[in-house]
């Protein structure tokens, strides 16, 4: 009698082993499907054009473009492309963006504050920022890269649901502070088109 209770328990286990085995496993199948259909279901219904301008994504140009963009510029942050690229592998937004916002701040930190300041974006500085003339200061272009990068990522695109340049670029450098928001959205996006291009002069 024990050796047949045992034999029926092992039998018992080992179904409910596969029971919960094939469970997880169709359940991971379906979220791969939901995955497809949600791929599908954007680049089938959302605006080319829209696509085009969100700055979440893989790299679209490699490091060694952007080293000989900076170069091409004179920029201070020359060399420094990797950085660039692996910050935007990191968080998960496209480096062409990130670079082009570095041209329109301060034409990749060889104007204004951002000379000083090491910033990417010229964030400006909050409570808890080392700053200069309220802008947040950098001890390196690498810290400014990662920042910039940190805030999109969590802020604009996590937090507030915003992840296109058209989306991004009224809030972050709105009308009301003096800035041309519909230049500032055609030069980030014109650069980027013409990087993606394989060309290096915008």
């Amino acid at each position: 009698m024990p050796r047949t209770h045992h034999h029926s328990y092992q039998s018992t286990s080992r179904t409910h082993h596969y029971s919960s085995l094939s469970s997880l496993m169709y359940k991971a199948l379906l979220l791969i499907l939901v995955g497809f259909a949600l791929v599908w279901v954007v680049k089938t219904y959302l605006p080319s054009s829209q696509q085009e301008s969100s700055v979440v994504g893989s790299p679209t140009i490699s490091a060694n473009f952007i080293n000989r963009v900076l170069a091409y510029y004179h920029s201070p942050a020359s060399g420094k492309g990797q950085a660039l690229y692996d910050d935007g592998v990191k968080y998960g937004i496209d480096p062409a963006f990130a670079l082009a916002f570095f041209l329109e701040e301060s034409n990749f930190g060889t104007q204004g504050v951002a000379r000083v300041t090491h910033s990417l974006g010229n964030i400006r500085a909050v409570s808890g920022y080392p700053q200069v003339d309220g802008y947040r200061y950098y001890r390196t272009w690498e810290e400014g890269f990662e920042d910039w990068y940190k805030l999109i990522s969590q802020q604009y695109v996590t937090q507030w649901g915003l992840s296109t340049v058209d989306q991004i670029i009224p809030v972050y450098a709105p009308g009301s502070d003096n800035n041309d928001e519909a230049a500032y959205i055609q030069t980030v996006k014109s650069a980027v088109s013409t990087w993606r291009s394989g060309q290096v002069e915008v």
